[in-house]
């Protein structure tokens, strides 16, 4: 797996890959040193995915802040 990973990776497609990876080490047809390789590159895809939804719910956070004043913004029913 020399694969290198993008700097900011995009939640879907490394979500696939994870599935993807799954599927192959559930199936148990890989030596030994595959499913230990694959197993390696899938805790990496997991911690990648669980970055992006960390950084996801402290974007939220930070929207739904109520001591934060600039991030409230008033409704325009006319918009």
């Amino acid at each position: 797996m020399g694969k290198k990973s993008t700097p900011n990776p995009d939640f879907e497609v490394t979500l696939t890959e994870l599935e993807k990876l799954v599927g192959k080490l559930e199936k148990g047809e890989q030596s030994l040193d595959e499913s230990l390789s694959g197993f390696e590159h899938g805790i990496e895809l997991t911690r990648q995915c669980q970055s992006i939804l960390d950084n996801a719910q402290q974007t939220v956070d930070q929207l739904m802040d109520p001591e934060d004043e600039e991030s409230i913004t008033p409704f325009d029913s006319d918009a």
